[in-house]
C-alpha cells in the first residue's frame, strides 16, 4: 500500500463523509500491548507540557505562518466564530503537528471527520474531544484522567502522538495508520474520508510581492563610477 500523502480519492471520501452525516464516528482505536520502550516514549511526549507558542528562526518563516493562520482562520470561521478561540486552536494544531512530525492539513482533515471541530464531541464508544481520543490512552500513557481529553491542548497532543505512533508502526503508510486510528485497519471508508477532508485544509503559500522601491533607478540602472 502506498503512502497517500497527496490525499487522493476525494470523491469517495466526500461521499463517505456525507453518508456518515458528520457524526463523531471514529476513535475506535483498539487497546493493545505496548513495548516498554514505546510506552516510555509516548508517556514522555504527552508529559512534555511546553506551551504551543510558535518559534521562528527568521522573518520569512514567521510571515509564512501568519499567511497560513489567516487562510485557515477564514476556512474555519463558520465552525468556530470566535476569533480568539479559533486562533488558539489553529496555533495549537500547528504546534502539535510539527512537534509530532505530521502533516497539518492531514490532522485538520482528521479532526473534521472525527468531531467536526467540536471540542466536547463524544462518540458512541466513548472517544472524546477534537481528535476523539479513547479514554484507555490516558491510563496507558497519561495520568488516567479521561476528563482531560476535553482540554484542547491535551486532546490534540494525545491525538498527534497516537497518530504518529500508528504511522511509525505502519512504516509510513498513512492509509493503514489511519485505519488503526479508527479501528478499521485495512478498510477504505475512513482513510478516504480523512484524505478527502484534508484537501480542504491544504495550504499553498503565495507570498506578497515586495513593495516597490522609492528609488526610480534600480541598482543595475544606476550609473557606475568610472
Amino acid at each position: 500500500m502506498t503512502n497517500r500523502r497527496q490525499f487522493l480519492q476525494p470523491a469517495a471520501a466526500g461521499l463517505g463523509w456525507l453518508l456518515l452525516g458528520g457524526r463523531a464516528h471514529a476513535g475506535g482505536q483498539l487497546e493493545e500491548p505496548l513495548a516498554d520502550s514505546v510506552r516510555t516514549a509516548l508517556t514522555s511526549a504527552v508529559a512534555n507540557s511546553a506551551p504551543p507558542v510558535p518559534v521562528f528562526h527568521d522573518t520569512d518563516a514567521r510571515l509564512k505562518y501568519l499567511r497560513w493562520l489567516g487562510a485557515m482562520s477564514g476556512r474555519l470561521r463558520r465552525r468556530q466564530p470566535d476569533w480568539t478561540e479559533r486562533k488558539e486552536f489553529l496555533q495549537t494544531v500547528w504546534y502539535e503537528t510539527r512537534r509530532a512530525g505530521l502533516d497539518t492539513a492531514l490532522v485538520l482533515g482528521l479532526i473534521q471527520v472525527e468531531s467536526a471541530f467540536r471540542k466536547f464531541a463524544v462518540s458512541p464508544v466513548g472517544a472524546r474531544g477534537y481528535m476523539q481520543g479513547m479514554p484507555f490512552w490516558t491510563r496507558v500513557i497519561g495520568d488516567g484522567d479521561a476528563g482531560r481529553l476535553f482540554h484542547m491542548q491535551t486532546n490534540l497532543r494525545f491525538g498527534c502522538v497516537i497518530l504518529r505512533h500508528y504511522i511509525d508502526r505502519e512504516r509510513g503508510d498513512l492509509f493503514m495508520a489511519l485505519g488503526r486510528y479508527n479501528g478499521s485497519r485495512g478498510r477504505p471508508p475512513y482513510p478516504n474520508a480523512v484524505f478527502g477532508a484534508a484537501r480542504t485544509w491544504a495550504f499553498e503559500d503565495v507570498p506578497l510581492p515586495p513593495a516597490p522601491s522609492s528609488d526610480p533607478l534600480r541598482p543595475a540602472d544606476r550609473p557606475q563610477p568610472s
